[in-house]
Order: C-alpha cells, then sequence, then structure tokens
C-alpha cells in the first residue's frame, strides 16, 4: 500500500459527513480535517496557509468532470496536484425518522448527485421538486428542518450524524460508482514510477490540426494520454481550454521533453502537477 503523508491540516467540501470529508479521512491518518462551504474556499484555505492540503472533487463515474474544480485549476489556483484519492460513491434517500416514502415531495442534494441518482428519482419520483445544496450533508439539514415532505440524497454518515432515517439505501444509477479526488497542496511531487500528469492549455487562434499538433507529440513518444477534455476560456465564446491528463511525471526527461515540444504549439500551457495515481490497493 502506498505510504500516506501525514498532513497535519486537511480542508476539504464539508460539513462533516460529505464524500468530501471520506476523502479526507484517507488522505490523513493523524490530521485535522477542516470543513469548507465550497471548493473554491477549500484552495483558498490552502492558499492561506489555515491548511497544508485540500481535498477537491474532480470527477465522478456516472456524471463525469466536476466543472467548478476545473475552472478553479485553470482560472484561480497556483496549487499543485499532490495526490488522487478514488471514493466509492453509495447515495441514500434520507428523511426525517417516521416520514413515508409517499409523503416526499421535495429533495435535496448536490447538483451533481442527481445526475447520478437519474433513474431512482424518474421511477420513485418524477413528480418531486429537486433542491440543490452545498453538500449532501446539508440536503440532509434542510431536509430534517421541513415538516415531513422532503428527503436528502447523502451518504449513510450524513444520516447518521443529523439523526435521519435511510429510505432507500445504493439508489446511484450504477453500482460501482466512484467519485475522483485531487489533493491540492505546495511544491512539486517526487516521481514514484507509477505517476500522472495533468495539463491545460489554450492556442493563440482556432485552426485545423492545432490539437493534433499537441497530441502527435505524445504519440510520438508513445506517452499514454488517459483522459482528453475541454472547457470554455471565459473570455470569448468559441474558444476552448483543453486538458490532458498523461501517464509521467513532469520532472522525468521523457515527460520534460514533451512538455518543453508542446510549450511552442500553445499561447498558454499550465501544469497541474505530477502526482502518484491511484491504485485498488491505496
Amino acid at each position: 500500500m502506498a505510504s500516506t503523508p501525514d498532513w497535519a491540516r486537511v480542508a476539504y467540501l464539508g460539513p462533516p459527513g460529505t464524500f468530501g470529508e471520506l476523502a479526507a479521512l484517507r488522505a490523513t491518518t493523524n490530521g485535522e480535517r477542516l470543513p469548507f462551504p465550497s471548493h473554491a474556499a477549500v484552495a483558498a484555505a490552502v492558499e492561506g496557509g489555515k491548511a497544508d492540503a485540500g481535498i477537491v472533487a474532480i470527477e465522478n463515474s456516472i456524471s463525469g468532470s466536476v466543472a467548478e474544480t476545473l475552472d478553479i485549476l485553470i482560472h484561480d489556483t497556483n496549487l499543485e496536484v499532490q495526490r488522487e484519492l478514488v471514493v466509492p460513491v453509495v447515495h441514500n434517500l434520507v428523511v426525517r425518522p417516521g416520514t413515508p416514502g409517499d409523503s416526499v415531495k421535495v429533495i435535496y442534494s448536490h447538483p451533481q448527485v442527481f445526475g447520478q441518482c437519474r433513474r431512482f428519482l424518474e421511477q420513485c419520483y418524477p413528480a418531486a421538486q429537486l433542491e440543490a445544496s452545498l453538500s449532501t450533508t446539508d440536503a440532509v439539514d434542510h431536509a430534517l428542518r421541513r415538516d415531513g415532505d422532503a428527503a436528502a440524497i447523502a451518504t449513510e454518515r450524513a444520516a447518521e450524524l443529523y439523526g435521519g432515517e435511510i429510505l432507500s439505501r445504493g439508489i446511484q444509477d450504477v453500482a460501482n460508482n466512484v467519485t475522483r479526488f485531487l489533493v491540492l497542496g505546495t511544491g512539486k511531487t517526487a516521481p514514484t514510477g507509477r505517476d500522472r500528469t495533468s495539463i491545460a492549455f489554450t492556442f493563440a487562434e482556432d485552426r485545423p490540426g492545432a490539437l493534433a499538433s499537441v497530441l502527435n507529440e505524445f504519440a510520438a513518444r508513445s506517452i499514454n494520454c488517459t483522459k482528453i477534455e475541454s472547457r470554455p476560456t471565459r473570455e470569448v465564446f468559441g474558444e476552448y481550454v483543453f486538458l490532458i491528463d498523461f501517464e509521467g511525471h513532469q520532472l522525468e526527461p521523457a515527460y520534460r521533453d514533451v512538455l518543453d515540444a508542446v510549450r511552442p504549439l500553445c499561447a498558454k500551457l499550465k501544469v497541474f502537477g505530477s502526482y502518484p495515481r491511484w491504485r485498488t490497493d491505496d
């Protein structure tokens, strides 16, 4: 099993009971876990010295990338990725104790969660009003404050913390639902031999073959790109930031060489970090 860095203070998307907290529990064995109301606040806590590392969700196996986190990495922070974590996601329908299922008219949860439980919601609660919450734990708090007509989709731990009753367990559309988290911090990690590097880049102009020219540099060196996507630049409609994850570490010669080759092809290139790839025994 890979060793766990002993970060003294770890920030996560709170409050306690969220999947972010479950990731924080995996990120440190003895450190203090500090809840914050948003991923942006998590990053700001690390930048401001309030925490030594911050946990942010980056991708779910059902609903895809977390746009908020991508935009933070692209535009708002110079923190580097230190590690990745993959956390199994089990969603449960939580109500005030004694609430019958047919009385539920409003369901609270984090917006990402609704997409992960779409089939259950369409089959069992097609007429329910879906209300976005800042976190799954926040959703339980909102639901239990109402007068028996609300439910939340949340973790078992959140139900326990707030005294909720689980009406239905494992309601996610796919049984092996997982969320990938990144640990953000300062400084570069050392190569481990099983690393991943994440980058973002833009082009000065939209022209045929621009993206292919970058991908060809990876292909020419037999470097495996494990993920490719794009986000709007926020500056001009129709212009995009491209993001690539590839196997390898930026400090190793072969991967430093590909970044040197790609950089002149781009208007901007930003390396989010190189970090150990998650594996099942982590």
